[in-house]
């Protein structure tokens, strides 16, 4: 129980170290996302693995959480103190924060948006790759007598392709491939 719910507040706490560029620009730091996602991760481990962090696992998970949560802190109170007075106070102020709040809203639903749209790109594409093409076989025969007299070579049946041999029996296929395979010597 103790890992699930240092857990869910490693999750918490890594959601927002990565929101913190989004919504407290002035708090936040370039790799700071980065952090977030080690956090996340953390998070994630903890309430997926509850179940086996018992007895002395679970102790140092916790006297990690506390070192993490400390040093946190004291990451946080630097910050604030190279803020500036006026910085300080509208970070307070109710309108920044609405503002923050929807412009993280909108760029979430422009993601949203682009991800839907190339997911759905995505799908078609490999649902097109799924068809499979069909392939109509095409019987060739020879014809027993030329159909234009005024020609002196017979015209090639539908299908069959220019120079090929035309045969009409098994007999032909067996000769013309013993004919074409290499002799072992």
């Amino acid at each position: 129980m103790l890992a699930t719910l240092s857990g869910s507040l490693a999750l918490l706490v890594g959601l927002t170290v990565m929101l913190l560029p989004l919504l407290a620009s002035e708090l936040s730091r370039p790799r700071d996302a980065a952090w977030g996602a080690v956090v996340l991760l953390l998070g994630l481990t903890l309430v997926t693995s509850a179940d086996r962090l018992t007895g002395s696992p679970m102790l140092a998970v916790l006297c990690g959480a506390l070192l993490i949560g400390r040093l946190g802190h004291e990451v946080l109170q630097s910050r604030w103190r190279m803020l500036s007075p006026e910085e300080q106070q509208r970070l307070f102020s109710l309108e920044r924060w609405q503002t923050s709040f929807s412009e993280v809203f909108s760029s979430g639903a422009k993601a949203a948006g682009a991800i839907s749209s190339s997911g759905a790109s995505v799908l078609s594409a490999l649902k097109a790759g799924q068809r499979k093409a069909t392939v109509t076989k095409r019987w060739v025969r020879a014809e027993s007598e030329p159909t234009s007299p005024s020609s002196s070579e017979p015209e090639t049946p539908e299908g069959a392709r220019e120079g090929a041999p035309v045969v009409s029996s098994f007999e032909e296929i067996d000769q013309l491939l013993e004919a074409s395979s290499p002799q072992a010597g």
